[in-house]
């Protein structure tokens, strides 16, 4: 078992490293209550705008509002509607009026405070408004926490597939407070999960082996044991670690950066079929496609089959969908699955982009895959459905 990086309670800092741009992301439980003189700090004379979600709004606006007033911070709501429905064009228009209504200057700060569609909209909107706001994440939901708060990656979907309109915009800081964890739904969390557990998967493997061994203590959210900090806030802090140091090497996804993607060229393709619905959370899809990653590698013969199974195990054993049949409604076609894998943003001049295993922590990105192969592979797995 690895060792923790702080004493249980203390907040742990992991620091995205980009120089003059380099920011930290802040995890612990309770840090919500210190955002105000974390921004009074950072931007001091700042106004702010939170950009939040309707569901999001009940539980932390409102104390989100008082600490920033206590810290002499003014804040205007910008609200929308839950759900990946809100990563539109009509959604962007939307906040970038109401930031503007709002008379957010350039010297002044954009809160993104929810999940991932959060955001990923609210820093497109900063990326965009004035030609550039700066923006701190405060994510809701585990997703965030371990993903798409850290990266500098904004943006909003298209019809044509997931994500593929935005801008690369870091935060000025991440302050993930795990206890805004504590009213996340079971379902969210689990789908959040599946980013978890693609970190090990794609470059730790000691790292997964401990997931194997204390997932259920992240899920329960167990106490520290010892000096140890608790496994759901090292679960967090790892992720992050991981994360951070390849967007260090590789912010705009030149190179290594597309290891992150692990699951996600399948599995935007399964979001997109579902409809950008309830039907498929992210998270889901991103499971479902680390799965189909794993698999498609046994089926090249890059890796033992015994591997691949490993990890669609660990990843069914968790709750999470591992097959094309596990998502609910009309099952896609394999040509409509073709034509959004072929939009994929790690498409170039029309050829094939996937990121695939040699093993266990052992991910690599592997372009120019013949699409025949992968036509015949989804063939089999929705003979399967």
């Amino acid at each position: 078992m690895m060792t923790a990086p702080l004493p249980a309670g203390a907040p742990i800092t992991a620091t995205v490293g980009l120089g003059e741009r380099s920011y930290d992301i802040v995890i612990g439980r309770g840090l919500l209550s210190s955002l105000g003189r974390r921004i009074a700090a950072l931007k001091p004379g700042a106004r702010v705008a939170i950009v939040t979600d309707e569901n999001v709004a009940p539980h932390y606006l409102a104390h989100c509002e008082t600490v920033l007033r206590e810290a002499g911070i003014p804040s205007a709501p910008v609200l929308v509607p839950p759900g990946e429905g809100s990563k539109s064009v009509t959604s962007f228009e939307r906040v970038c009026d109401a930031l503007i209504a709002a008379r957010i200057e350039r010297g002044d700060l954009v809160v993104a405070l929810g999940g991932g569609v959060v955001g990923d909209l609210a820093g497109f909107a900063a990326a965009s408004v004035r030609r550039g706001l700066d923006f701190v994440q405060v994510p809701t939901s585990l997703l965030a926490q371990v993903d798409s708060s850290v990266g500098g990656k904004t943006g909003i979907n298209s019809r044509h597939g997931k994500n593929l309109i935005g801008a690369f915009h870091q935060p000025r800081l991440v302050v993930a407070d795990t206890a805004l964890l504590d009213t996340l739904p079971a379902r969210q969390f689990r789908a959040g999960y599946a980013e978890v557990a693609k970190h090990g998967l794609l470059g730790d493997a000691e790292y997964f082996a401990w997931l194997e061994a204390n997932w259920r203590d992240v899920f329960s959210g167990a106490p520290a044991r010892g000096s140890a900090i608790a496994p759901r806030e090292y679960a967090i802090w790892r992720s992050i670690e991981i994360k951070a140091a390849i967007v260090a090497r590789d912010e705009r996804e030149t190179g290594e950066r597309a290891l992150l993607n692990l699951g996600h060229t399948f599995g935007h393709a399964f979001e997109a079929a579902a409809g950008f619905s309830d039907r498929l959370l992210h998270g889901e899809a991103v499971a479902i496609g680390i799965a189909c990653a794993f698999e498609f590698s046994a089926r090249l013969g890059l890796l033992p089959p015994a591997d691949a199974e490993r990890a669609v195990r660990h990843l069914a054993a968790v709750g999470l969908p591992t097959h094309i049949r596990d998502m609910s409604g009309a099952q896609p076609g394999g040509d409509a699955l073709m034509e959004l894998i072929a939009q994929d943003k790690k498409v170039q001049r029309g050829k094939l982009t996937f990121i695939l295993v040699r093993g266990i922590g052992a991910g690599f990105v592997a372009r120019d895959i013949d699409a025949g192969e992968v036509r015949a592979f989804l063939g089999e797995k929705l003979a399967k459905a």
